[in-house]
């Protein structure tokens, strides 16, 4: 029974004040002060490269940690909207009372990231949501690691190799960084340091666009990259993190070495289009009953012949794993765009940047 207090007490709270949560009310004395909702205070803001920036955060009570590898969602307002994108802590890993470090490139298209690269400013107040995802450090520390990295997928390897440095470990770490020139590290002097102060550590950081006089190697990962860089290869576990195509060519090189089951990788960024299935025939109008709008289905996710019939559904990683831009299916049938299942079921809050029609749909937006 008095384990059960805080809970039937905090649902006394949240009816007696309704129509509106707790936090809503608490927010107007600090937004810091939260019943239930996991918040964090911008306490530290740096700029590293023209492209990034480095926010610091400290979390509120409700926050329990991450480990290494894992990412969390960030929300903020911009022009009274709440946006939410997910990133993955850079630092090594923490427990509740910890604080987390994400390092944010600014990409052409990045609404959010351009507007927090341009205005995050200390005290600033942003949502989170628990560190989450399987691409971590094992429990079990490998013996010998490698760590490959392309651009902004730095973040979830680096809070590896920091979490392994801080646990002294003493096996071989190897790290591969791959940007686009040297204007392009966010942690370049970092990572010298980690090469000249850890002698288990060996950093290679190699430029794809804009060769270096006295550079060992340039360009995008090739096998001569990883045979010339990376000592034991039968004896490492790895870890990838990066564009679809520096992702690709490393399992291909551990694949063909029959070492395909040492190599743990997470995609980056998300494909910039889901293709219709080939061997499924499309058909039929996408209605969008809020907006009295609707469309013949050209096949593409929902999320993406919504925007195209100039809606603009709220949405996050477009990859499936954030779950920001659900909305209620009231009719038809749907396809999971990356595991194949339909889905035929009514009144059902489906993901909008997974799911393509098939035939008839009306979707709640």
């Amino acid at each position: 029974m008095f384990e059960r207090f805080p809970a039937l007490f905090g649902s006394v709270i949240e009816a007696a004040l309704a129509p509106h949560p707790v936090d809503r009310y608490l927010e107007l004395v600090d937004p810091m002060i939260t019943w239930s909702d996991l918040r964090a205070k911008v306490v530290e803001v740096r700029r590293p490269t023209p492209r990034a920036v480095t926010l610091v955060l400290a979390p509120t009570r409700q926050w329990t940690g991450f480990r290494a590898g894992q990412y969390i969602q960030l929300s903020t307002v911009i022009n009274g909207v709440r946006h939410t994108r997910c990133f993955s802590p850079a630092n090594a890993e923490s427990g509740r009372d910890g604080r987390v470090e994400l390092t944010i490139t600014a990409h052409d298209d990045g609404f959010v990231s351009k507007h927090l690269r341009d205005h995050a400013k200390v005290g600033d107040v942003v949502g989170l949501t628990p560190a989450t995802g399987d691409f971590v450090l094992p429990e079990q520390r490998p013996r010998n690691a490698v760590f490959i990295s392309g651009g902004s997928g730095v973040t979830p390897v680096l809070s590896m190799l920091r979490t392994l440095v801080a646990e002294r470990h003493t096996g071989r770490m190897t790290f591969i960084h791959y940007a686009a020139s040297p204007d392009d590290v966010a942690y370049a002097d970092e990572l010298v340091d980690l090469d000249r102060l850890h002698d288990a550590v060996t950093v290679h950081t190699i430029h794809t666009r804009h060769a270096v006089d006295g550079a060992r190697h340039s360009g995008h990962l090739t096998d001569e990259h990883l045979t010339d860089l990376v000592p034991g290869l039968a004896d490492v576990e790895v870890f990838v993190c990066g564009p679809a195509g520096l992702m690709d060519a490393a399992r291909e090189f551990f694949d063909v070495r029959g070492l395909g089951d040492r190599v743990h990788s997470e995609a980056f960024t998300a494909p910039a289009s889901f293709a219709p299935d080939p061997d499924e025939p499309v058909s039929g109008t996408l209605r969008f009953a809020s907006s009295k709008t609707e469309s013949d289905n050209d096949g593409r996710t929902i999320l993406e012949q919504a925007e195209a019939a100039g809606l603009t559904p709220e949405f996050g990683c477009r990859m499936g794993i954030c779950f920001s831009c659900t909305a209620p299916k009231k009719s038809g049938c749907t396809r999971n765009v990356l595991t194949g299942e339909m889905d035929t079921e009514s009144d059902k809050h489906i993901q909008l940047c997974i799911s393509a029609p098939v035939g008839d749909v009306e979707i709640d937006i």
